[in-house]
């Protein structure tokens, strides 16, 4: 288990953590290890053909990279079924989709090929939508279970599933609420990379140590892209500050 510590002995009551999660024959990882997009898993029901339904949305740069993450799922070994819930939009025909393009998909698979029940059995309770970028799932959950055992178990989830587990956050649930590291696993990976390289290169200190020129050739883009990516994940950062405040 790499990276994996014991909770911060100050925090106090359950503790929310975001587990970055590698398993076997989990066709959302192996999709997206091999396309240039991610996917964010919403609810999961049961079938009757003892298989489950997820319904996921899929975001990518481009039009095209979403294209190629359906033709991948389906044609991937490991699920059932696939089915588009929602047409492409206008803007996917125009030539600056960055970081906007998105599609929604219910797709059929095996239930044994999901973390979610070895999870709750190891005392994590599933907390919100789970992200799925580069071949690695993150998973917010809350752990209801004894802090004092927490490597333990996670070694043990990891030997149940042939898992590798990687804890990155570790909050306390009366104080995560506004806590913006959580709220970064709303963005995309780009939005993420280009937020926080702005936050290290003290962008948003006064006065500014960086201009948004600098910030997009270190990442070799243009400043447009830059600025788009950037602007975006400050919308996403705010709203959720807003729907969280009183």
């Amino acid at each position: 288990m790499s990276n994996a510590s014991a909770p911060n002995s100050e925090l106090t009551g359950p503790t929310r953590l975001t587990l970055k999660v590698w398993h076997p024959d989990c066709w959302t990882l192996e999709v997206t290890e091999n396309v240039d997009a991610g996917v964010t898993a919403h609810t999961v029901y049961n079938t009757p053909e003892d298989t489950v339904k997820g319904h996921f949305t899929v975001y990518a740069d481009r039009v095209e990279d979403i294209d190629d993450f359906v033709r991948a799922t389906e044609r991937s070994r490991l699920t059932d079924s696939v089915s588009e819930l929602s047409p492409r939009h206008e803007f996917d025909n125009g030539a600056s989709n960055v970081g906007n393009t998105t599609r929604e998909m219910m797709v059929e698979y095996d239930p044994e090929n999901s973390m979610t029940d070895s999870l709750l059995s190891h005392g994590f309770v599933h907390d919100a939508p789970v992200r799925v970028d580069d071949g690695w799932e993150y998973w917010p959950v809350i752990d209801t279970d004894d802090r004092a055992d927490l490597r333990e178990r996670l070694d043990s989830l990891e030997a149940a599933n042939q898992a590798e587990i990687i804890v990155t956050k570790v909050t306390s649930v009366a104080g995560a609420k506004n806590h913006v590291s959580h709220q970064l696993d709303k963005l995309s990976n780009r939005q993420r990379e280009v937020f926080e390289l702005a936050c290290r290169r003290d962008y948003y200190t006064w006065p500014r140590e960086t201009t948004t020129r600098e910030l997009a050739d270190e990442l070799d883009i243009s400043k447009t892209t830059l600025l788009e990516h950037l602007r975006k994940a400050e919308a996403k950062l705010l709203n959720q500050y807003a729907e969280s405040t009183p």
